[in-house]
């Protein structure tokens, strides 16, 4: 009977200790940065934004010019003629701002589509690091979480790492 019992507790303690949850950690911003994907779309975002940043400039150098002119010569000119060329460097200006407006949104875009698989990726390893390990969650460091404990929880970031071939 002793050993029935002693068999059952032995048992239960086997069981309560494969049940016991495991969570992990996990830096998702160091693992980005880390990433060869990160560093070439940020590379691209910002010829983008210089490429904008030339065509926007052109374009302010044009209007300037323009202006210029206009003010040397509106003296002699014509009501007709001169109220023609105020209208192109009202519309010129108006260009310029909408233009400026199109690339804030097309650049915005741009990093988040590139951002968007980047962040897949690292989810995807995520996951698979967790299903591999039978964690029952793994929280992010920077998520805004006042505490995670270094002890009952594991920090996954280098598994997450090795998972998606970083170093």
């Amino acid at each position: 009977m002793k050993k029935l019992i002693l068999c059952a507790i032995c048992a239960i303690c086997g069981l309560t200790a494969q049940a016991q949850a495991k969570f992990g950690h996990v830096n998702t911003q160091e693992i980005i940065q880390a990433m060869p994907e990160f560093t070439t779309a940020r590379t691209e975002i910002e010829n983008l934004t210089k490429q904008y940043e030339a065509d926007l400039k052109s374009m302010q150098d044009e209007l300037q010019k323009k202006g210029e002119a206009f003010d040397k010569e509106q003296a002699t000119l014509p009501d007709n003629i001169k109220q023609r060329r105020q209208q192109e460097l009202q519309d010129m200006y108006q260009k310029i701002q909408q233009s400026f407006q199109d690339n804030q949104q097309a650049l915005q875009r741009a990093q988040q589509e590139k951002m968007a698989a980047i962040q897949t990726k690292v989810i995807d390893a995520i996951k698979a690091v967790g299903q591999a390990g039978n964690y029952v969650y793994i929280m992010e460091m920077g998520a805004g979480i006042p505490y995670i404990s270094t002890t009952l929880s594991e920090d996954v970031t280098a598994q997450v790492k090795t998972k998606l071939g970083l170093k």
